[in-house]
């Protein structure tokens, strides 16, 4: 699977790579310092307050997009005292199903003024491009969650560690896709990208009856891959210091995309 397979592998496989020529975006000054703003942000994430001791940083904000308008808005999160205002964050599970509930977390906001920042909206709208040429969703609002994941690690001997730490999906409906951009990779080894099957979810790569379609490692700014949530699982590898003096860091922005579905 190519760096440059784009939208066509997505719609085949349910899987696809790109990097910044397949996204159109020239490393201009313009986008250099977009994507220097991107990077603070990064850099200054909070600790994930549900994975203590996995050297994960993370933020999340909910948009909405509504096509017959070409319109995008960000959905305000709700006021928090420790981070302003933070973003419900459900993952996995059913609601309706005592047995399998979803779990219901808050997560700190994107900060406003990253909303606002060219370099992101341009990957956002380029993702909401592919799944509206994918889907026939023209009349029907298209529900965005943006995170911001940081993996960091300050010494040898440390690991930082994504969750779920297996093969998974992200339990969507049909109508799921997740699309991932690297902003930044400095002094790290590790972080693979592992695609795999439906049926392996919840295996982990090496196990021998995991069925792998593909296995890559995001390296450059802006390299990226997209899922349609179940037609297959994924996975990212821990990373872990590198060989340069100083600390190491894994920055990801992942954009989940879904039809709105009515709740009455």
């Amino acid at each position: 699977m190519g760096p440059g397979e784009g939208v066509d592998g997505l719609r085949a496989r349910g899987f696809a790579r790109f990097g910044a020529e397949q996204l159109g975006i020239v490393p201009d000054g313009s986008t250099a310092s977009d994507l220097a703003r991107m990077r603070e942000v990064f850099a200054a994430l909070p600790p994930d307050p549900y994975a203590p001791g996995t050297h994960r940083f993370r933020r999340y904000s909910h948009a909405v997009y509504l096509p017959w308008k070409d319109e995008l808005s960000w959905i305000p999160g709700t006021p928090d005292p420790v981070h302003g205002t933070v973003t419900d964050f459900s993952q996995g599970g059913d609601e309706d199903d005592p047995e399998a509930p979803r779990t219901r977390r808050v997560l700190p906001d994107i900060p406003e003024e990253l909303r606002a920042n060219a370099l992101l909206l341009r990957l956002l709208r380029w993702d909401i491009d592919q799944v509206l040429s994918l889907k026939n969703l023209a009349g029907r609002p298209l529900w965005a969650g943006v995170h911001l994941i940081r993996l960091g690690v300050d010494r040898p001997g440390q690991d930082a560690v994504s969750t779920p730490n297996c093969l998974h999906q992200d339990g969507g409906s049909a109508g799921t896709f997740t699309f991932a951009h690297l902003i930044s990779r400095t002094n790290v080894v590790g972080g693979e990208n592992v695609i795999a099957t439906p049926a392996s979810a919840g295996l982990q790569p090496e196990d021998p009856w995991t069925d792998i379609h593909a296995g890559f490692t995001l390296t450059d700014p802006l390299d990226g891959y997209a899922v349609h949530d179940h037609r297959v699982s994924h996975y990212v590898g821990p990373v872990r210091v590198g060989p340069d003096p100083g600390p190491g860091e894994r920055s990801v922005l992942i954009i989940g995309l879904a039809p709105y579905v009515p709740q009455l």
